[in-house]
C-alpha cells in the first residue's frame, strides 16, 4: 500500500470559480493624452533642435544638438505608447489598453 500524504488534498473549496485576471479593455485618458503630448513636444524638439543646429532659425549649434537630444528622448516614449493606443483602439490582436501603464 502507497502512503498518501492528505496534507495537500484539493477541496471544492480550493478550486477558483473566478479567472486569475481580468482584463479591462478602458481606454486609460490621462495616459493616452500624456504620450500624446509626448510624441508632438518631442516632434516639435527634433525638428526646432535640427533646425537650430543648421543655423537655419535663432541659436548656436549646441542650443540646437540639447533640444533635438531633448526632444528625441520625449518621443521614443510618447511614440511607443501612442502606438500601443492606437492598436488597442482599432483592435489588433495583442494589443490592450492595459498594457498603458497607469500614472
Amino acid at each position: 500500500m502507497a502512503y498518501v500524504d492528505h496534507a495537500f488534498s484539493i477541496t471544492d473549496e480550493d478550486i477558483m470559480m473566478e479567472p486569475a485576471y481580468i482584463v479591462h479593455n478602458k481606454p486609460p485618458i490621462k495616459e493616452i493624452a500624456l504620450s500624446i503630448a509626448l510624441l508632438i513636444f518631442g516632434t516639435l524638439g527634433i525638428v526646432l533642435g535640427s533646425f537650430m543646429a543648421y543655423n537655419r532659425i535663432g541659436g548656436d549649434k549646441a542650443h540646437g544638438i540639447f533640444f533635438a537630444v531633448l526632444g528625441g528622448i520625449l518621443f521614443i516614449p510618447g511614440f511607443y505608447y501612442t502606438r500601443i493606443a492606437y492598436y488597442a483602439y482599432k483592435g489588433y490582436k495583442g494589443f490592450s489598453f492595459s498594457n498603458i501603464p497607469p500614472m
